[in-house]
């Protein structure tokens, strides 16, 4: 039996957050409804995030809605790639068009989830060796989106990623999605 569609659910190391997101895999696309919450702490005010992923037949991002909502207020992000590679931002106060330097994949800070779109992209669930990716790389609670770059090195102990907030050796199921996230989260 197929497990898609399927909820995933993670909870932060540390306590102050949640992520839940509902997939649905169909060959290599997906779609994805999620929702993190986090508690006050010294990384973050108190919020809720939710988002919408959609990727292409290659498991690319093509389109992903966030919306952001701390005590003071909300934020929406509209973000989308388009037929030439270009991404076109919409935070409602500002519109971006730029290529990120060729990114294929949004990464949201928080989100162990995000990380399986290079992951499974680049099989490296399945294999071994070193990858750069560049990606759309969008911070929680504010939504500043910055052009960002994210190394995976996939080896027996797991894979390895250096991001720009981050070093971890994650661990994942055979479908690439992670089960454990050292330091930000592990799914329960």
């Amino acid at each position: 039996m197929s497990r898609w569609p399927a909820l995933l659910t993670w909870r932060a190391h540390n306590g102050s957050r949640m992520e839940s997101v509902r997939v649905v895999v169909t060959g290599n696309r997906i779609r994805a409804s999620g929702r993190i919450t986090g508690g006050e702490c010294a990384d973050h005010p108190a919020f809720s995030a939710s988002y919408d992923l959609i990727t292409d037949e290659n498991g690319a991002t093509k389109r992903l809605s966030l919306r952001s909502t701390v005590a003071a207020g909300e934020q929406h992000a509209s973000i989308a790639r388009d037929q030439e590679n270009y991404w076109l931002i919409d935070t409602g106060g500002s519109h971006v068009r730029s290529t990120f330097a060729g990114a294929l994949d949004v990464d949201v800070v928080l989100s162990p989830f995000f990380n399986t779109l290079p992951i499974r992209r680049h099989a490296l669930a399945r294999s071994s060796g070193d990858v750069e990716v560049p990606v759309v790389y969008v911070r929680l609670p504010d939504l500043l989106v910055q052009e960002a770059s994210l190394t995976y090195s996939a080896g027996p102990d797991g894979i390895h990623v250096l991001s720009p907030v981050s070093s971890a050796t994650l661990t994942v199921d055979p479908d690439g999605f992670v089960l454990d996230y050292p330091g930000l989260a592990e799914r329960i």
